[in-house]
């Protein structure tokens, strides 16, 4: 599968939600919750998609994806 977008995406387990969750930082509030690691990826790019194609709906902008981000 091409990754049509950019974004850097934080992968990690919740033992509150029992579930993986993909984050992508850049997009506030982009995020999703699954079961396996492998089904955050591929749910993850849905989820990007469908972020992108609402914040054009409401004439949003769309942060360029900068690629890794620095953490202190």
């Amino acid at each position: 599968m091409k990754t049509k977008y950019r974004y850097e995406v934080i992968i990690y387990w919740s033992n509150d939600d029992k579930a993986f969750i993909a984050e992508v930082p850049e997009l506030e509030g982009c995020m999703a919750d699954v079961k396996t690691y492998s089904e955050a990826l591929i749910n993850v790019e849905i989820i990007i998609e469908e972020w992108i194609e609402t914040a054009k709906m409401l004439k949003r902008a769309v942060p360029e994806a900068k690629g890794k981000l620095m953490f202190a």
